[in-house]
């Protein structure tokens, strides 16, 4: 046998593996609202082919690859055990037995490692939670499929409606094709029906009402059996408590804003200051994507190094707030052609810091060059230090950040050399550190960030949502504080 036929097989072993991971995963998140991670990464309905790569991503984290051969025994642990609504990280769990010397077996290991969402300790499956969208563009969509795509066991987040201005034509017809084609993020992965007579879109199961309105204050949300919901603004028309609440009508409860808030607004950035957010809180923002990219690398080099003053420069995938074609624009330099030109333009993410994290006492600044790309943009945060360091402690650093830190989910981490923009669209973090790009000298760093700024922000918006909702469960093992 050649060394190519070795690998080929050992290639069919692992595939194989993998196959056999799928059914497992799919009933532990079905029947018992467990969602099955690696290194932060959601395995749940996965591929063959993208189980076996995102172990092998594992590598830009770890240092080495992960094989399915690791991580196929904890697996089989967890579903001998009794276990509640939890998200548990074989990942983690196969790099924390690796380097416990006790003796274990991988049963008796990840028994201890979970017992946090088992027995006595479980937390209860809760009733799902109504989701209204109030517009349906580009992060209105994004946000749409992740909702749809977490409903699988039933529980958590349940979208009930859209809410859009009706155009002419087949509206429900064209917006429902909007959902499942998508130029840049492709097919929804699932199927789409639309009821035309009852003005619904019924996609993988879910009936989703589309409700006709150009003025929130018109609509009566329990007419159509909403009850308690939350409701997603995704138009950014409204961003002050008084606009905002205007949404707050029979069967909404709260609202949160894709976009940054104004005056007394709250930002939150998932990952830093959710946990401010309380109980009788009806009105929150989730900043801005950059601000969501650039606040959790932020806080992470502000808690170990500290801060003194920071830059962040941010090269922008343009947005439907530009022109396709020279003409008026209210704005200075977005009349000009987004496919043609690098526009300077100006960004709020700076300023927005100080809400998001007010401990921090560091001025920062910023601005913005929108680029021709469609999607994916880059940050480049350059921070004066109060203590010198060197380039490898700091990478070693935001590393073992993005692996084992409560912002893993938030913060992830490549030392691919000729990784480019499009290799981010699909990201579920809010930025990417690029290692190779990475500058330090002495107390002295410049950061390069990547982030999906249409589907890394939506997945942030979509944990806001879940952690207000109640349905936002913990994770095992644990990460280290």
């Amino acid at each position: 046998m050649t060394v190519n036929d070795d690998s080929f097989t050992n290639w069919m072993h692992r595939e194989e593996i993998a196959e056999s991971m799928i059914p497992i995963i799919g009933k532990l998140h079905r029947e018992q609202d467990v969602n099955v991670l690696l290194h932060s990464r959601s395995l749940v309905n996965k591929s063959v082919v993208s189980i076996l790569k995102t172990h092998r991503f594992a590598r830009q984290i770890a240092g080495e690859e992960l094989s399915v051969t690791e991580t196929m025994p904890f697996l089989r642990a967890l579903t001998t055990l009794d276990l509640g609504p939890s998200q548990i990280d074989i990942g983690m769990l196969a790099a924390t037995y690796r380097a416990d010397g006790r003796g274990l077996s991988v049963e008796e290991f990840t028994a201890e490692a979970v017992a946090g969402a088992t027995g006595e300790n479980k937390i209860e499956r809760r009733a799902s939670r109504d989701v209204v969208l109030y517009g349906f563009g580009r992060i209105g969509r994004l946000i749409a499929r992740l909702l749809i795509e977490k409903a699988g066991s039933g529980n958590g987040l349940r979208l009930r409606a859209i809410v859009v201005r009706k155009g002419k034509g087949q509206d429900i017809v064209k917006r429902a094709s909007l959902l499942r084609r998508d130029s840049i993020h492709g097919q929804f992965q699932g199927t789409i029906t639309v009821d035309e007579a009852n003005g619904k879109i019924i996609a993988n199961g879910n009936e989703i009402q589309v409700i006709y309105s150009d003025d929130p204050t018109t609509v009566d949300y329990t007419a159509y059996g909403i009850d308690d919901a939350i409701l997603i603004d995704n138009t950014g028309r409204w961003r002050d408590r008084e606009g905002l609440s205007k949404h707050l009508r029979p069967g909404v409860s709260k609202v949160v804003l894709t976009a940054p808030g104004k005056s007394d607004v709250p930002n939150i950035v998932h990952g830093v200051n959710h946990d401010t957010i309380k109980p009788d809180d009806q009105i929150l923002s989730c900043a801005s994507c950059t601000t969501n990219a650039i606040v959790p690398p932020l806080k992470a080099m502000a808690d170990e190094y500290g801060v003194l003053r920071g830059h962040v420069e941010t090269v922008h995938s343009y947005t439907n707030d530009q022109n396709l074609l020279d003409n008026y624009h209210r704005s200075d330099r977005r009349g000009r052609s987004a496919a043609l030109n690098m526009v300077i333009t100006e960004t709020g993410a700076a300023s927005a810091v100080a809400k998001a994290l007010p401990d921090l006492k560091a001025p920062i600044t910023g601005s913005s060059i929108r680029v021709p790309v469609p999607d994916v943009s880059i940050a480049i945060l350059s921070l004066r230090l109060e203590r010198e360091t060197t380039r490898e402690e700091v990478l070693d650093y935001l590393r073992n950040v993005s692996l084992a830190s409560p912002l893993k989910r938030q913060i992830d981490f490549i030392s691919a050399p000729d990784a480019v923009s499009s290799d981010f669209i699909g990201s579920r973090h809010a930025s990417i550190v690029d290692a190779g790009a990475t500058k330090v000298d002495g107390d002295n760093a410049i950061l390069y960030l990547w982030y999906d700024n249409e589907f890394g922000y939506s997945c942030q918006v979509i944990r806001v949502v879940q952690h207000v909702s109640g349905v936002e469960y913990p994770t095992f093992p644990a990460p280290a504080v």
